[in-house]
């Protein structure tokens, strides 16, 4: 039976039976949380039901021999995180402060105990480097143990035909929590109306990577200081690349943001988006000079053409790559403040000269996905 504790409140388990109660707190069936009557509440307010930020995260994730392996808290508020909508600002800076404060905690590896006992599994049907290692180590960081597959595609039984519904089931009988991959855009909704412990979408086809879009934000905040009234440049191909359609939805949440969209032809911005923007009433322009909006953008955001999104249409794949590169001459241009980020992999569209530039951000920004995870992970699995 899954578990979690809270606030004091007319109900009961089941039946006629009483809840049980854990210094005050009554316990209460949920969706997803494991729990254990030995665990012990730390820093809770009664009255409210929700840890100071500060208390909670140093008394849960800093006491690294004796913290227990369920730390009570509130519920986070997403059962699921799927897409980047999901968000608002103020869970927005709610998770950056956890992840600000995860730096600590993996500084002090071997680190916290807060998720011993659950398990994690990463099923991706397509490669990831970056993702999926920095899924499993923020995993491991915070106590916690991995199930994963690395090309679930071939080496799983969706290879023999079984459907995402069926897989999905009989993992989450091994896991607390699933991080998915997939092919499809959409595949991680329906893995999510499926599944009774919670689902990560950690890319889904050309659809959403809202945890890359969390990560770029947090990158944006650590880099630039701020969030509001700042000029986003998103480069490549902005037709296929997932990661520029979650940081577009996430940008929207501030104000007096700009965003030009630079891109060959084919592989434009999708009207969606567009209308997305527009409907929030955030300024977006499409524009063919590189040059021109490097010298005017506090975010230059590059990616890679992705040939795996062209199919047999090599041609094509061809006609874009190459026309829009980050070398030198656009650096020079730029402003002493901005940066350059990159969800990677790359190609050959930022130079590897580039890399000594300290406006190049592209590393940094992967490590903060290491906060990120950590965060995320502990808020679905345990809560604040």
């Amino acid at each position: 039976m899954r578990l979690a504790i809270h606030p004091p409140r007319a109900g009961i388990l089941s039946g006629s039976s009483p809840p049980a109660t854990v210094l005050g707190w009554n316990v209460q069936a949920t969706r997803h949380q494991p729990f254990s009557l030995a665990s012990t509440v730390f820093g809770v307010s009664r009255q409210s039901g929700r840890l100071s930020t500060r208390s909670r995260i140093h008394s849960q994730l800093l006491g690294i021999q004796n913290t227990p392996s369920f730390s009570a808290g509130k519920k986070f508020q997403l059962d699921d995180l799927i897409e980047a909508q999901q968000f608002d600002r103020e869970i927005l800076a709610d998770i950056f402060e956890v992840a600000h404060e995860m730096e600590k905690v993996e500084k002090n590896s071997p680190g916290s105990q807060v998720l011993k006992g659950y398990l994690m599994a990463t099923l991706f049907y397509e490669p990831s480097t970056r993702t999926r290692l920095s899924f499993e180590s923020a995993m491991k960081r915070l106590g916690g143990e991995v199930l994963t597959t690395e090309n679930a595609r071939e080496f799983s039984s969706a290879a023999k035909g079984e459907t995402l519904e069926d897989t999905i089931r009989t993992v989450e009988g091994y896991s607390d929590i699933i991080v998915m991959r997939h092919f499809e855009s959409g595949a991680a909704k329906r893995a999510a109306a499926t599944a009774e412990v919670p689902v990560i979408n950690a890319g889904d086809g050309p659809g959403q990577h809202p945890t890359q879009a969390l990560l770029d934000v947090y990158t944006i905040d650590r880099e630039i200081g701020k969030l509001d009234g700042i000029k986003v440049a998103l480069v490549g191909d902005l037709a296929n690349g997932r990661t520029v359609r979650s940081l577009a939805y996430l940008l929207a949440k501030y104000q007096d943001v700009k965003i030009y969209f630079v891109s060959p032809d084919v592989v434009k911005m999708k009207d969606d988006i567009k209308d997305y923007l527009t409907s929030k009433r955030v300024e977006w322009e499409e524009s063919a000079d590189l040059m021109e909006v490097a010298s005017k953008c506090d975010v230059l955001y590059q990616t890679r053409i992705q040939r795996e999104r062209f199919g047999k249409r090599i041609d094509l794949y061809e006609e874009a790559r190459g026309k829009y590169i980050v070398d030198h001459d656009v650096l020079n241009v730029m402003q002493n403040h901005a940066v350059v980020m990159h969800p990677l992999p790359r190609l050959d569209e930022i130079t590897v000269d580039v890399d000594a530039d300290p406006r190049a951000a592209y590393f940094r920004q992967a490590k903060n996905g290491l906060y990120i995870r950590m965060a995320l992970l502990k808020l679905l699995l345990v809560g604040w």
